[in-house]
């Protein structure tokens, strides 16, 4: 069970942030469409993008703002529209 969540729901699009024992979790579900972007529970590793929580990964990143853009690419919509939680707006290096 996560120790930390917290979700928002703007455009059709919910985010949604929580901690697992080893990672810290940011998902996206825009009608059945999904994506997650994870890192180290430590905070300190590079972004993970994967098209579920649990899924393969697809790429690394350092920076937030470009594991945005491949999540939102994965969800077909612009970066601007995802809706992140304040606990997930430190990711990143």
């Amino acid at each position: 069970m996560p120790d930390t969540e917290e979700e928002v729901t703007a455009d059709g699009i919910t985010g949604r942030y929580y901690e697992t024992d080893t990672e810290r979790v940011l998902t996206f579900d825009r009608d059945g469409t999904t994506a997650a972007v994870a890192q180290n529970v430590e905070g300190y590793a590079m972004l993970k993008v994967r098209p579920t929580p649990d899924g393969d990964e697809l790429e690394r990143y350092y920076g937030f703002d470009m594991a945005l853009d491949h999540a939102a690419e994965l969800l077909g919509v612009a970066p601007s529209t995802l809706p992140v939680p304040d606990d997930a707006a430190d990711m990143g290096m």
